[in-house]
């Protein structure tokens, strides 16, 4: 059954700007679409950009070190790809069952959900942390690494693996907060993270002042402090509580038939990220086959992507938390004209920067390292990834709206098909047999997420998942 939605008085642009800013109070499951869309996705999309920074300011300062430098971080950022699959997969469960009871106008159950959550967080945390950092040479070199890149990139990896649960506790916190609509308060905690890490990088990189000079080591110690400075607040806005949700000392205790429905979600959810991030792993393995130059191209050229990707993927939570609290609130109809209207303004952002990224492909690259060899391989590579960039849009929003309603079984299907069946054995193909070299790997990448698109946008249409339980 559809309940009736609300009317509420309008305001103008710049003021639900100057709201989503502040933190809106906003009702999401009445009133205007647009605006409840434009008060999730301003600071969604904000926070988006400010992760992105991390991997973003890295890379600036790493790429003056040289291809070996650029490499490890290419190389431990696609093995760290199976940790942000976990803490994605955990986080979308989490944005769902929050989201979920706060539509229901259940505050109390929304906090004991959140409780669970970074109790499954913190195991999780611990029990990839510790093994990934001891064997992080090792692991670099089943990625191809060569000699030169596991001796300078050893420090790197073990304090980046090491201190995963940093990033999986940053992406889960943020989660509890976005479902419970209190974006603006995810966005405020990265630009906290992303100070320290933009103050430390060159410290610790190049020694400056009192602080040591640690190379590409230091890229990673800057990253890890700031991340976990990050959480630590986030612990402490969660026990002093917001409009919407507050933790107290009676919701800290495990609560088996939550944790359990938690988990059951998440499981399929890691899975779905572990797929599509796994086989960033794959490409960047039949990447390596030709140089150091050319995983450093690719790095260079997916981190500019990323870095405008993650914005892109602000929208696609608004979608994720719209339709779990319509849906709780039984709007079944609003949550999927929030999905069409989300889908509508991300196609139009990236396709106009895919244009962008294919003309000034070169000079953007050169921004970021000065190897001639590295930036042409770094241009073709951006080159390529811009003409998928419509398909990425949808298949972002698509793929989150399906999370949002809990249902995460069906993005990992999609995924499995489009970047095993299809994008693996297609780069491989591309690369070695038809000797594309790496601009094959690149190109499979395109035509796997239009599959995709296309096979997303089909099953949403089917509507099963307006029926989902959570």
């Amino acid at each position: 059954m559809t309940v009736p939605v609300q009317s509420e008085p309008q305001r103008g642009f710049w003021a639900s700007v100057r709201e989503a800013l502040r933190g809106s109070h906003q009702d999401y499951t009445a009133g205007s679409l647009n605006r409840s869309i434009l008060l999730l996705a301003i600071p969604m999309v904000l926070e988006m950009v400010l992760e992105s920074l991390f991997a973003v300011v890295d890379t600036f300062w790493v790429g003056r070190l040289g291809a070996n430098a650029v490499a490890t971080v290419g190389l431990t950022e696609s093995i760290l790809a199976l940790v942000f699959s976990i803490g994605l997969g955990v986080s979308l469960s989490t944005t769902a069952m929050v989201a979920r009871r706060i539509g229901e106008k259940d505050p109390e159950d929304a906090a004991i959900s959140a409780v669970q959550a970074i109790v499954l967080g913190l195991f999780i945390s611990l029990a990839l942390g510790i093994p990934a950092g001891i064997e992080a040479p090792h692991l670099l070199r089943l990625m191809g690494a060569s000699p030169a890149i596991v001796a300078i990139g050893s420090g790197y990896a073990r304090i980046a693996l090491g201190g995963c649960g940093a990033i999986i506790m940053l992406f889960l916190n943020n989660a509890i907060f976005r479902g419970a609509g209190d974006a603006a308060i995810a966005m405020r905690l990265l630009w906290v993270s992303n100070i320290i890490n933009f103050i430390l990088d060159p410290c610790l990189i190049f020694g400056l002042g009192p602080f040591p000079h640690l190379g590409v080591t230091g890229a990673a110690l800057a990253t890890f402090t700031g991340r976990s400075i990050g959480v630590l607040i986030q612990f402490y806005c969660l026990m002093r509580g917001t409009e919407r949700i507050r933790i107290l000392a009676r919701h800290i205790y495990l609560n088996v038939p939550v944790l359990w429905r938690l988990l059951r979600v998440s499981l399929t959810g890691i899975l779905q990220f572990a797929i599509a991030n796994a086989s960033w792993i794959g490409l960047v393995r039949i990447v390596s086959l030709f140089g150091a130059t050319a995983v450093a191209g690719y790095t260079v050229a997916i981190r500019i992507v990323m870095f405008f990707i993650l914005p892109a993927w602000g929208l696609s939570n608004a979608a994720a938390t719209l339709v779990g609290q319509n849906l709780g609130a039984r709007h079944p109809d609003r949550a999927e004209q929030a999905v069409w209207r989300t889908g509508l303004y991300n196609m139009l952002f990236l396709g106009a920067l895919g244009v962008v990224f294919f003309i000034y492909a070169t000079p953007v690259v050169g921004l970021f390292v000065n190897d001639p060899t590295v930036v042409a391989i770094g241009a073709r590579a951006l080159r390529t990834f811009a003409c998928g960039n419509i398909a990425y849009a949808w298949v972002m929003v698509l793929l989150q709206a399906f999370n949002g309603a809990g249902d995460t079984v069906t993005p990992t299907f999609v995924n499995f098909f489009g970047f095993w069946v299809l994008e693996i054995p297609l780069a491989w193909w591309l690369a070695t047999r038809v000797h594309l070299r790496a601009e094959g790997a690149f190109l499979s990448v395109v035509i796997a997420e239009g599959s995709i698109a296309v096979a997303s946008l089909i099953l949403f249409k089917q509507g099963r998942w307006k029926r989902q339980r959570i």
